[in-house]
């Protein structure tokens, strides 16, 4: 059992919008450190679009986000954001030209001043905690979506950030491809106490790692509900049991 004993992300009404449109009004949570958070909703309710505020790619219309007592405008102003943040998109998002351990290395190149050397040996190491060993000479096409997502993840962790954000990484992988990418988040987070928050509508995925999750409802555009997934099937809001049951909810 994890136990968390700091806040890690404090979210403070916050209200989304693409101009007049408002997608999300007022949310309030917390997300604890070495926490697996799952932001969870129906097709188009803004769960990706909230990652997107969280990482400071969309502005907030309104409301507060803080990283542990740092407001994050400060925090995504840093030089240091690239040590605090790791994001995994759908598609891993790997550049097709350049070889998967020049994918990899980009971070490192960019943000540091370690030798070709020291670039490479890290690379190798990254690439082996997600299974991949051997292949730095390999192009992203020569991988298997599965591959792709976890190579795209050895990226994400090249710069041992504090958060790792996930955008439906299991959208597209077969449930056993799906369940070993599960697997790999939970013994990151084990190991490094890697805080994650992640965007899924997975079922599987989220009674498999989910500490705690939000739902996220586009018709009156707030959250319903939050809790840890069982309890939330059980005793949540009745849409949101709706959904974590495939609308077999009983009431």
């Amino acid at each position: 059992m994890v136990v968390f004993v700091s806040v890690a992300l404090t979210i403070n009404h916050l209200s989304m919008a693409y101009g007049e449109r408002i997608v999300m009004r007022d949310l309030n949570f917390e997300v604890q450190s070495g926490e697996i958070f799952l932001i969870i909703g129906g097709s188009g309710c803004g769960k990706s679009t909230l990652l997107k505020h969280l990482v400071g790619i969309i502005p907030v219309a309104d409301g507060t986000i803080f990283y542990g007592d740092t407001d994050a405008n400060r925090v995504l102003e840093s030089k240091n954001i690239a040590q605090k943040f790791g994001i995994l998109y759908q598609s891993g998002a790997l550049w097709s030209d350049l070889t998967i351990g020049e994918n990899v290395a980009l971070p490192l190149e960019y943000y540091t001043h370690l030798s070709s050397k020291e670039i490479k040996d890290l690379v190798s190491f990254k690439l082996s905690l997600v299974g991949l060993q051997g292949c730095e000479d390999h192009y992203p096409f020569e991988l298997s979506g599965g591959m792709k997502k976890r190579a795209g993840l050895a990226r994400a962790m090249v710069l041992d950030p504090e958060f790792l954000f996930f955008d439906e990484p299991s959208a597209g992988l077969d449930p056993l491809t799906s369940k070993r990418l599960d697997d790999l988040i939970l013994e990151i987070r084990n190991c490094f106490g890697t805080t994650i928050v992640i965007v899924t509508h997975e079922l599987a995925s989220i009674f498999a790692i989910g500490d705690r999750a939000i739902y996220l409802d586009g018709e009156t555009k707030t959250a319903l509900d939050i809790g840890t997934p069982e309890w939330l099937l059980h005793h949540g809001d009745r849409q949101v049991r709706q959904f974590l049951s495939r609308g077999e909810s009983d009431d």
